[in-house]
């Protein structure tokens, strides 16, 4: 999996390309939370437009980062334009805690705003 880190503002944003399973989750979780402490992130976007995977111990990073983040008083949004990939989204609860758009653009605007 390859993992392109970006920060826009306070907003920090991961894409993530290949597969998110259980031997990429620990190591993705460290970058994502080393990124955020050295950079100051307030908010987080998962970018999946190009993630072709993702089993219960991506969901759970997942799940994790938001917890992190909205502790630190941000937001998470994810950015989703697969329909197997939403189907998963929903499925697991991920929409329940966050929204999901169909393009980065859209996420940081809404974040920007709020």
């Amino acid at each position: 999996m390859q993992i392109t880190l970006k920060l826009c503002n306070k907003t920090l944003i991961v894409k993530l390309i290949g597969e998110l399973d259980h031997h990429e989750a620990e190591p993705t979780r460290m970058v994502i939370e080393r990124t955020i402490a050295e950079r100051d992130a307030k908010n987080l976007i998962f970018d999946f437009s190009d993630l072709s995977f993702m089993d219960s111990s991506g969901i759970g990073m997942i799940i994790g980062r938001y917890k992190l983040i909205h502790s630190l008083g941000g937001q998470v949004a994810l950015v989703c334009t697969k329909p197997q990939t939403e189907r998963l989204i929903t499925m697991s609860g991920l929409k329940k805690l966050m929204t999901v758009y169909p393009g980065v653009e859209n996420a940081l605007r809404d974040l920007k705003e709020a």
